[in-house]
């Protein structure tokens, strides 16, 4: 009987804003590109991923989503359901997923265990029918201090321990090690790849609001990702707009669908008003504005900084410091290495630093000039991975110690991993 095609399931908790979902995206795009035979499933709680085209071998279940009170607070989008009810039911939907879909490899986004555990049965599944259980993490959790607190709060020390056959992280050492300074072991550091970052290529097909189309004007782009902490960035940019009309270089605004309406509502009607500014609140396909512009002005999330590698654009960054050091940390690691600039929040209410910001874009140096081997390496590195994993079979992984229940070893809080 002829074997069946390699399967994966990717899980994307997306309690938050848009990098969870486009980070697999990007990963399965590049995954069946490699090799049509794959089939993937992302299992994602992002209200917006059906706005999003996919490949053919590629397809989604979106579970209940949920919105994001806090660092680790959330509540049903549902007001309907409570969150242990909502809880329950994503836990049951994905562990139903994984059992019929029965993936060779499954990969889980940046959550050990999932939003309030939610994937640990599916996990305990899997592993007992032979799967490669692959944890992906983004450059930067947080300072190491918090994520310390944050795992040992959620267990997940014992699932990087326990349960996970390897670690991608997403990123270079020269930036950041997500790993150093939390006391992991060294199994768990062996369990780590650093792949590179992960290259954003142009979608050509992908359509644009007729009001941001990109006509021929210089333009640099304005972009918050998910949008639902940006306020203070677009405030920002409008204020140096309004203040300043000599800027000589249009801004195109990307708001973000998580964005507050009536914020939404008020940059859109002080962006009309000026000749110089174009605001939209969502392209599913950003690619195309981040091509034609000349350069960036942005905060500091891992999505958007892949795009300023790939596109190769002059960039200003503003990384917001709550609920987590993340966007911070990368940016001042940028800025060292010379491949952005950074402009600190703590300058609000100075409209004339961003206006300078944005007229010195078009002649700021470009992050390719800081030369750095391997830095949008990641999807090659990814695609080969999934090959040795396809090529020795299920079963195949490292395989730590049995953990079962609710009786979960917490590794040591000391040291520097």
């Amino acid at each position: 009987m002829q074997a069946r095609p390699p399967r994966v399931l990717i899980y994307s908790h997306d309690t938050f804003g848009l990098g969870h979902l486009r980070r697999c995206r990007v990963i399965a795009q590049a995954l069946v590109a490699h090799r049509p035979d794959i089939t993937i499933l992302i299992v994602a709680g992002s209200p917006v991923v059906g706005s999003f085209s996919f490949p053919p071998q590629v397809d989604f279940i979106r579970v209940p989503g949920v919105v994001k009170l806090g660092a680790d607070t959330y509540a049903p989008s549902n007001p309907g359901l409570t969150l242990e009810d909502l809880t329950e039911i994503r836990s049951a939907v994905i562990k139903k997923t994984a059992e019929i879909f029965n993936p060779d490899i499954f990969i889980v986004d940046k959550e050990p265990l999932g939003m309030r555990g939610e994937v640990e049965e599916s996990l305990q599944l899997l592993r007992r029918n032979g799967a490669r259980l692959v944890l992906g993490l983004r450059d930067i959790m947080d300072e190491p201090s918090r994520l310390v607190e944050e795992w040992t709060r959620k267990d997940a020390f014992a699932a990087i321990e326990n349960l996970y056959d390897d670690i991608w992280i997403y990123g270079l050492p020269q930036i950041c090690d997500p790993l150093a300074g939390i006391g992991v072991s060294e199994a768990v550091r062996r369990k780590a790849v650093f792949t590179g970052y992960l290259h954003r290529a142009d979608e050509p097909s992908g359509a644009l609001p007729e009001r941001i189309r990109l006509g021929e004007k210089p333009y640099v782009l304005v972009t918050t990702g998910g949008g639902g902490d940006g306020a203070m960035l677009v405030d920002w940019v409008l204020r140096a707009y309004e203040s300043d009309t000599g800027i000589g270089v249009r801004a195109k605004i990307v708001l973000g669908p998580f964005m507050d309406a009536a914020l939404q509502t008020d940059f859109k009607r002080r962006a009309a008003k000026l000749d110089a500014v174009d605001a939209i609140t969502f392209a599913a396909s950003i690619e195309p504005l981040f091509e034609n512009a000349v350069g960036v002005v942005a905060m500091g999330g891992y999505n958007t900084f892949c795009e300023i590698l790939s596109f190769d654009k002059p960039a200003v960054v503003v990384p917001r410091s709550q609920p987590r050091l993340e966007q911070q940390i990368r940016a001042s690691q940028a800025e060292a290495l010379g491949l952005l600039r950074m402009l600190p929040d703590d300058r609000f209410e100075d409209a004339a630093a961003m206006a300078a910001a944005i007229r010195a874009l078009p002649t700021q140096a470009r992050p390719k000039s800081a030369a750095i081997d391997g830095i949008l390496g990641g999807l090659e590195t990814i695609c080969a991975l999934t090959d040795g994993y396809i090529a020795a079979g299920r079963g195949s992984g490292s395989r730590g110690g049995a953990w079962s229940g609710k009786t979960r070893p917490l590794l040591p809080r000391t040291g520097t991993g």
